[in-house]
């Protein structure tokens, strides 16, 4: 037998077969996403302001999926996420009923208990739907808070938290991604450059910025693509990295696109969004 050939069927183990086929259908497996409402928690301002959050846990099924991420939504984010997919997918939606308001006993824990199972089954009927699942709307509904968030905490120099709410966002964002636009990821990847950069950690803003680069080329993202081409020069010099792609890049991109590419720096376009 030669020894570079891949072992044949009757040279297997039993056990050999059995993980052999499991590796097959794990990569066979269609990915889907999954949504989990394990918990809730009730935030009091005071006795006349209090409401409750939900934990919204996102997967993917189909693959191993070693990233818990979740995130915290009220009812209120839920009810608004339905009037704007109405507005937008009003047929599509006729047989996805949100949970009722309800006006009285929102905090008694049982009631909390019911309705947190039944909006985990409202998530799950909203990403069977194609239009949905493919609507920006359905992204936002998951990671727009938290970018409005870290946004503002760069904007405050306070670049550690914001980090750490970016990660959150990206992560999710990721798992979206087979339904979604690839430039979904730029915003997130291009405020995590800008932090890493602020953080004195180049190798991290690096990698990060290059990441972004395919969607912003392959989007038309002239702006984007200049601060981001601009930053990698930057940051590779510094790193002593081989940088003349780069550079030729930027160069035939403002030599094209003469007065239309900003001359903004990528920090400068990240503090803008999501103000």
């Amino acid at each position: 037998m030669d020894p570079d050939e891949p072992p044949s069927c009757s040279s297997l183990t039993t056990q050999q077969l059995q993980q052999s086929w499991r590796a097959l259908k794990q990569r066979e497996r269609p990915v889907r996403l999954l949504f989990e409402i394990p918990s809730s928690r009730i935030i009091e301002r005071n006795t006349l302001h209090k409401h409750v959050v939900y934990e919204v846990v996102v997967m993917r099924s189909g693959s191993f999926d070693s990233k818990r991420v979740s995130v915290e939504r009220r009812y209120s984010d839920f009810s608004r996420l339905h009037q704007k997919l109405l507005e937008e997918f009003n047929e599509e939606l006729e047989e996805v009923i949100l949970p009722r308001k309800l006006l009285t006993g929102n905090f008694n824990p049982d009631i909390i208990s019911e309705r947190r199972l039944a909006l985990q089954d409202y998530l799950a009927k909203l990403y069977a739907l194609r239009c949905v699942r493919h609507s920006p709307l359905f992204s936002t509904f998951f990671t727009e808070q938290e970018q409005r968030r870290a946004h503002s905490l760069l904007r405050a120099g306070q670049f550690e938290p914001a980090v750490e709410l970016l990660q959150t966002t990206l992560q999710i964002q990721e798992k979206l991604l087979p339904w979604q636009r690839p430039s979904l990821i730029v915003p997130s990847l291009s405020a995590l450059a800008v932090c890493y950069r602020d953080l004195e950690e180049p190798e991290q803003a690096f990698s990060v910025a290059q990441r972004a680069l395919p969607a912003v080329r392959r989007y038309g993202l002239k702006d984007y693509r200049a601060a981001l081409l601009q930053l990698l020069l930057d940051v590779g010099y510094q790193l002593g990295r081989p940088v003349a792609t780069f550079q030729e890049e930027l160069t035939v991109l403002r030599d094209a696109e003469r007065g239309e590419v900003s001359s903004r720096s990528l920090k400068e376009i990240v503090v803008q969004e999501f103000i």
